[in-house]
């Protein structure tokens, strides 16, 4: 049974994501400020903490940056519809995804299906025993290790699939559409910044932002040689 967590200070919408998630057979916590939250999720341990960003105590993004430090739990981030902001620091602290309030909870469904799909079968098609060589990076797929000119580089688990989309088709153009599809398991027909702010940590980390190149108005594409 999976365990989900979600950490808001308004019981309504506490109440609300329990009633949806509890019958699709989940464990579901939850937790209305931020230290509670930061607790329950040593305590519980959950595979999916959803988060939202303004709490009493410790706010979200400090809450997720503490917990960085400690747990790769898939994290999905709730936020206020008018603050971009907060959307763009979730991200840059850790979290995986965002639904942006007022929110459907079928599509908060939706997304946590998704993940959990994500997490026990993998993102995306190859064999899990594969590795990706090119001249300069190298992606081992089954140990889900990547380097750079022999030097390892750690990626989160969405960084290092989307990685894995971009190699598997390199050369090729994906949209932000397709490699949404591709990663999180979902149609998404809103705000795909999500994929952007992931792919600049790639970028950052690969040390080179020439392996993936931004077509402009379409989309991303991987670059280095076959070797």
């Amino acid at each position: 049974m999976a365990k989900i967590l979600v950490v808001d200070d308004e019981p309504s919408i506490l109440k609300l994501v329990t009633a949806y998630l509890k019958p699709e057979g989940y464990e579901v916590f939850t937790a209305s400020d931020g230290p509670s939250g930061l607790k329950a999720v040593r305590a519980y341990k959950p595979d999916i903490l959803v988060l939202d960003i303004m709490l009493p105590g410790m706010d979200g993004i400090e809450l997720l940056s503490k917990l960085r430090r400690e747990s790769d739990v898939y994290v999905i981030m709730l936020t206020a519809k008018t603050e971009e902001i907060d959307k763009i620091v979730g991200l840059s602290v850790g979290a995986d995804d965002y639904v942006t309030k007022p929110f459907s909870p079928r599509e908060l469904t939706a997304r946590v299906k998704a993940a959990l799909r994500r997490l026990q079968t993998g993102a995306g098609p190859g064999s899990e025993s594969a590795v990706l060589a090119f001249r300069r990076v190298r992606i081992d797929v089954g140990a889900r290790q990547v380097s750079v000119d022999d030097r390892p580089v750690v990626l989160t688990s969405i960084e290092f699939d989307l990685l894995k989309a971009l190699a598997e088709n390199r050369g090729r153009v994906l949209t932000r559409e397709q490699l949404l599809q591709k990663v999180w398991g979902y149609d998404y027909f809103g705000d795909t910044r999500v994929v952007d702010v992931h792919l600049g940590h790639v970028r950052q980390k690969l040390g080179d932002e020439g392996f993936i190149a931004t077509v402009r108005g379409v989309g991303y594409r991987f670059e280095d040689e076959n070797t």
